[in-house]
């Protein structure tokens, strides 16, 4: 079952005409994705890879009622302009596979579509990927990569980094595991959805018995969950690896938005808080399905 995306939800990709659009949407098609239409102003008519291309959003959603997602492939600067698009359609989640967009941008995306009910995932974002079933985004490569590296499962995946969202999964499944989804949470300093926010569904969710995450220095998100499980929102296991632990305090690690604020987003700050609320710490990824495998209770 896993989370967010299935072999049924609708997915439209905005950019499609374009050369990241045309690749990906190609990717998405073939591993099974339910793709049922793009956008490119003033191309309606046209297809790509068998695809048929709207001028809008609103006239796909006019064709075929609900849409669950619009993957987008534009320019950073022209982002906020698609993001409203969607969220004026009416689409249910919105993943712009987008960096380098302005940080006011940002901001006005996240709040336009939290009032129009929308999810925001990203931006920055890679994709998610439910293993057997679809995939929105470009997580995984290609068709051969993806049946390689995600094997279906009971494990829920998340991590800021796109690369490592391919780690995890490749390590629980060497390890005996699978995963339900799988989620690129993005790399912007803001996101729409954060960990926090991914975690109570995949409480809800019964194919998912524990939850794999790889973190990073900087940012406050993994401080997050563990509020989430202090609160008794998410009951099942949770298990992280620190990647930056060795780090001295103030040296930069990975993406420029991973920054220490507060006192929190630090290895030690995300360790006791995870620890303190009842989650676990893998000293190396290795070890996450050795935890994994003592904490699930079948």
């Amino acid at each position: 079952m896993g989370i967010l995306i299935s072999d049924r939800s609708k997915v439209i990709i905005q950019g499609i005409t374009g050369r990241e659009g045309s690749v990906r949407t190609k990717y998405m098609k073939e591993y099974g994705t339910k793709v049922i239409g793009g956008t490119s102003p003033g191309k309606k008519g046209d297809e790509v890879h068998g695809i048929p291309v709207y001028n809008t959003v609103k006239e796909i959603a006019k064709e075929h009622d609900e849409i669950d997602f619009s993957v987008i492939f534009v320019p950073g600067s022209v982002l906020k302009t698609a993001v409203f698009e969607a969220a004026d359609a009416g689409v249910k989640n919105v993943i712009p596979c987008v960096e380098g967009t302005p940080i006011h941008d940002i901001m006005e995306m996240v709040a336009y579509c939290k009032l129009r009910g929308t999810r925001l995932i990203g931006p920055g974002s890679i994709g998610i990927l439910t293993p057997g079933e679809a995939v929105v985004g470009w997580l995984g490569g290609n068709v051969e990569w993806a049946n390689k590296f995600f094997k279906k499962g009971n494990i829920g995946v998340f991590s800021r980094s796109g690369g490592q969202s391919g780690t995890i999964p490749w390590v629980l499944r060497e390890g005996g595991f699978g995963v339900s989804t799988v989620v690129h949470t993005g790399t912007e300093p803001i996101l729409g959805t954060s960990m926090a926010d991914l975690l109570p569904l995949f409480e809800a969710d019964p194919e998912t018995k524990g939850v794999a995450v790889y973190a990073e220095i900087g940012s406050s998100q993994e401080e997050e969950c563990a509020d989430v499980i202090a609160e008794g929102k998410f009951t099942k296991p949770f298990v992280i690896y620190v990647a930056g632990a060795w780090a001295p305090e103030g040296q930069r690690f990975s993406h420029a938005s991973n920054i220490v604020e507060r006192g929190r987003g630090s290895a030690k700050s995300k360790i006791e808080a995870v620890l303190k609320a009842g989650g676990f710490i893998a000293e190396t990824p290795i070890d996450i399905p050795i935890i994994l495998k003592d904490k699930i209770k079948e």
